[in-house]
């Protein structure tokens, strides 16, 4: 079992049909740690106003941040746009859960990194909101029929996991122009205040790298891409993407190692392409 420093989640849309969250379980019983972030839209309170979808799997997934926080672990929890609703609770404690409306995080090798869910540098949620609305229920509808999607491969006998979602976002280029003028903002705020970094979540697009000197990290989400970021003892990040971890039975995921290039980890290839390495993990499974 691959014990890390910190987890950082964000995008599960508990409430929601889309919510993963049986692989978000086995997730977390993979990975145990002594810091546990929850980086926005952990409930999806825009989804249940329109009819709420709330599985056995999803409630255990309650009880087990309950309970990794009632065992030691520091849970933090950050609220989104969609569970906006928990904001007036900032700076307050629900037992062993701290809720805050930004948090900086210290690594192990001392880098100081912004967590924050990302939809205050978002124009369109915080300027037309029926438009965000709107894009809420498309996106949830492709992800609805990526499911059947899966299915239908499955039954053929396809191996992997192909995302419709993920299809749409690389193929339109306003949604390109929109996830890229996402980062330059929070890489401009996070410069702005002396930090080393931000991790975040929101556009359901997973990412590790550095950026001018400076650490992006998006956690991605767990109706789709089923991704987090993790932090290990020596302050090295990597990027999870659970949906290849369990399709190969790899609990390590994807390591990026070192931090750009010592931290997080990119390696050069002779034609001076970035390339990643997968370590599997070798320590027994527990609960």
């Amino acid at each position: 079992m691959p014990a890390v420093r910190s987890v950082f989640i964000s995008d599960v849309h508990l409430g929601t049909r889309a919510c993963q969250a049986d692989r978000l379980l086995a997730f977390l019983r993979e990975y145990p740690a002594r810091h546990l972030y929850l980086v926005g839209d952990i409930i999806d309170f825009w989804s249940m106003s329109r009819g709420i979808h709330w599985s056995p799997a999803q409630n255990t997934v309650i009880q087990k941040v309950l309970r990794r926080a009632r065992h030691g672990e520091q849970v933090v929890f950050v609220p989104g746009n969609h569970d906006e609703a928990l904001r007036d609770y900032c700076e307050t404690a629900f037992g062993d859960i701290r809720v805050e409306r930004e948090y900086v995080h210290e690594t192990a090798d001392g880098r100081r990194l912004l967590l924050i869910h990302g939809d205050e540098f978002d124009q369109v949620t915080r300027h037309h909101r029926w438009v965000a609305v709107l894009g809420d229920v498309a996106y949830n509808g492709l992800v609805r029929i990526n499911a059947w999607l899966s299915w239908s491969r499955r039954q053929l006998g396809i191996s992997g996991y192909w995302s419709l979602a993920g299809y749409a976002k690389r193929r339109v280029k306003t949604a390109l122009q929109f996830i890229f003028d996402f980062e330059v903002s929070l890489i401009r705020h996070v410069r702005e205040r002396g930090l080393d970094g931000v991790i975040c979540g929101h556009i359901h697009w997973a990412a590790l790298r550095e950026v001018d000197g400076l650490v992006y990290a998006n956690c991605g989400d767990w109706v789709d891409s089923c991704t987090a970021i993790v932090e290990h003892e020596d302050g090295r990040l990597e990027m999870v993407e659970w949906s290849v971890v369990a399709s190969t039975l790899c609990p390590a995921g994807t390591l990026f190692r070192g931090a750009l290039p010592a931290r997080i980890g990119w390696r050069k290839t002779p034609a001076g392409m970035p390339a990643l390495q997968i370590e599997p993990d070798e320590r027994e499974k527990a609960d």
